[in-house]
């Protein structure tokens, strides 16, 4: 029973931390990725179709996604697909290809994507510790039901308590470097 608990607070613990990767990976720093585009859809054959699946994306620099598209009927769709996107590029084309340049942020606006995987750290950190909470609860409730002695519980918290603390230092990982990234001209 205290194994159980303690494994579903882990589970919990470690998905709010592929979370926040997630989180974090869709904070553009002014790099090139294709993950920039991975939300963006394109109509093909009726059916809306994330771009990454009817075109290739290249990087050729660190600052420019190429997108070439197997079906060259699809290089005008796709630029209104970016345009329309909250990506704030313009795409340019030359008929078979798609070149999406990507400028170096402001300091002004890295300082805000720092301010903003502050936040996105905090929300998991606030996470982290409800699974604490919940777990504790649980052991709470077994002790009181008589399931587990107050030693077990005891111990049990503890060890609880390690497995919060380990994912917040994850967290602050995490933070640090993607603000490393962020602020990285």
């Amino acid at each position: 029973m205290v194994d159980e608990i303690i494994f579903n607070a882990e589970e919990a613990m470690e998905s709010r931390i592929d979370s926040l990767a997630h989180d974090f990976d869709n904070i553009r720093t002014g790099r090139a990725s294709a993950k920039n585009i991975e939300k963006i859809t394109v109509e093909y054959y009726g059916v809306q179709t994330p771009i990454t699946q009817v075109a290739s994306v290249k990087v050729p620099e660190a600052h420019m996604l190429l997108i070439e598209p197997w079906d060259k009927g699809l290089v005008n769709p796709i630029c209104k697909a970016i345009q329309a996107s909250d990506l704030g590029i313009t795409p340019s084309n030359d008929g078979h290809s798609i070149r999406l340049p990507f400028p170096q942020p402001t300091e002004e606006r890295r300082r805000e994507l720092v301010k903003q995987c502050g936040k996105y750290a905090e929300e998991a950190k606030i996470s982290i510790r409800n699974a604490r909470r919940d777990a504790n609860s649980k052991l709470e409730k077994a002790r009181k039901a008589s399931d587990i002695t107050e030693d077990d519980e005891r111990r049990a918290q503890n060890d609880v308590q390690k497995l919060t603390d380990k994912y917040v230092a994850k967290i602050d990982e995490l933070l640090s470097a993607k603000e490393a990234e962020v602020m990285e001209v």
